[in-house]
């Protein structure tokens, strides 16, 4: 059986990721979300409500496995016999990061490569990060996010200022 891991904040999951992790569900017999538990980075959403978020976002989809996790990515896909890592590209922009980041996993564990996969050209120019702040500004995240996320977005009330 053939395992890939695709690790991310998902902070929140967008059309883009969804977008990826469909394409890659049909090139892997099992494709594990990993949900990313990153102590120095303060999340938009909380973890449980992320890893959520992407189950109900990625049901459709029989192969793929939710999971959160805190450590090396390289482990959790040793721990899963998992063999690629697969990662998003969106411009020219992420690839010196994330090339940076597959040589130091390919040096921590040769056995497992690490497979980009450009976003559709629809999403090349959606983040997670960016989609946090036009919700956050009030905008319309229509069209970018899966229909559940958005309706979180929308269960969230705004923190009203003191006496008005």
């Amino acid at each position: 059986m053939t395992i890939a891991v695709y690790p991310g904040s998902f902070d929140p999951i967008t059309l883009g990721h969804v977008d990826i992790v469909t394409r890659a569900s049909q090139m892997f017999e099992r494709v594990i979300m990993a949900v990313v538990k990153n102590p120095q980075k303060k999340p938009n959403i909380e973890i449980q409500a992320r890893v959520l978020l992407v189950e109900q976002s990625l049901q459709h989809l029989p192969n793929i496995q939710v999971e959160s996790f805190e450590g090396l990515t390289v482990d959790l896909a040793k721990a899963h016999n998992a063999k690629i890592i697969i990662r998003g590209l969106r411009a020219v922009s992420d690839f010196e990061n994330e090339f940076a980041m597959s040589q130091m996993n390919k040096r921590l564990c040769p056995s497992v490569e690490t497979l980009f996969m450009m976003a559709g050209l629809e999403y090349q120019f959606l983040s997670s990060s960016m989609t946090n702040e036009v919700a956050r500004l009030g905008g319309s995240i229509e069209g970018l996010v899966p229909e559940n996320v958005r309706a979180y977005y929308k269960s969230q009330r705004p923190i009203e200022k003191a006496g008005g």
